[in-house]
Order: C-alpha cells, then structure tokens, then sequence
C-alpha cells in the first residue's frame, strides 16, 4: 500500500498540483487578473465552387467543409474544433479550443468572409483544461485518469491509516470531521 501510494502520488503529482492550483483559478478569477481578451479580425476571399452544392444539387447544404475549414486554418491560423452551418445565403464557421473563439462567416455567392478571433488569455487556457472544455478526446482521457489517481491516493491512504496504530484513532476522527465539514457546507451552503 505504502509504495502504491507513494508512486502514484509522484505519478499524479503534475496532474493534482494543476487540478488543484485550477480550482482556486476557477473558483476566484478576480484574484489572478482574469479577463485580459482581445480579438482579432480580418477578411478574406475563399473558392466560391466549395460553397455552391456539391455531388448532390438537390441538397443545397451541401458545401467543401473540409476546404472551407482547411482553407481558413491556413490563411489565419485557426485552431480547435470546427462546427459548420450552412444555410441558403451563408456558412458559419466556428472553431473552439481552450480559452479561444473564432467566428468565419461565408457569403456563399461571391466567397467573401470574415473572420473574429477571440483570446481569452492564459488563465481562460488553464480553466478551460480543467474543465475540459473544447480540448478533445486525448485531454478528456487525462482528466479520467488523473481522477482515478487521485481517487486511488485517497484510499490507499486511508488504507495506510489502518496500519499505523497510534495515529488510527486520530486520523480517522479527522477524516470524519472533513467528510461532515463538506456535507454540512452542501446542505446549508449550496442555494
């Protein structure tokens, strides 16, 4: 148990020192200066042949989104998911990442765009990890992991506990304490 506990907690360290450090930031932005944003805008002309039907004309949604997309990242340097819509007159391009916007808006006509990039700022970044918000499926498997880590430092340390007689009785009486003190806090503190 002692070595099970000591390795995974060195193993985890990274990860509990962020989730940790992330919850503080989450929790009181104003005391680390949040909200430093700026935007970003700018215009340019794309392929109006990957925004009139495609293969089938009877479906007129039917647009190049992989050049449409492709072609904005380059030219701009757009990153993070990218979610399409597509209507008679215009697309709407948005892409999505930790603590980043942006917006691309398509006449489909003559081609024309434009482009609003939104930053949020270093400390959007790291809230929006902790969250898991717009970081894709590697980052969701991180968090997963560092909660079974943590999870299982708990237990193999109350585990521990066990084995250490002098120090059982008063450990035990504080992780009572700790467990009432976070129920007490939910019952008549959480609205």
């Amino acid at each position: 148990m002692r070595w099970l506990h000591i390795y995974l907690s060195m193993f985890g360290l990274a990860s509990i020192l962020f989730f940790g450090a992330t919850g503080l930031t989450l929790n009181h932005p104003d005391w680390f200066f949040a909200g430093k944003e700026s935007t970003v805008q700018a215009k340019g002309m794309m392929e109006p042949k990957w925004l009139q039907a495609g293969p089938s004309p009877s479906d007129p949604m039917q647009v190049a989104r992989f050049e449409i997309v492709e072609h904005l990242r380059s030219k701009h340097s757009l990153r993070g998911e990218a979610d399409f819509t597509v209507d008679d007159l215009e697309c709407l391009v948005t892409f999505k990442g930790p603590g980043y916007a942006a917006d691309a808006t398509i006449d489909r006509e003559t081609g024309k765009y434009e482009v609003s990039q939104t930053y949020h700022g270093f400390l959007a970044v790291i809230n929006d990890l902790h969250k898991g918000r717009d970081t894709g499926a590697a980052w969701s498997v991180l968090i997963d992991v560092s909660a079974v880590i943590m999870t299982v430092i708990s237990l193999t340390g109350l585990v521990l506990l066990f084995y250490l007689k002098l120090r059982r009785k008063p450990g035990l009486v504080v992780g009572l304490i700790g467990t009432i003190a976070v129920a007490m806090v939910y019952w008549f503190g959480v609205p």
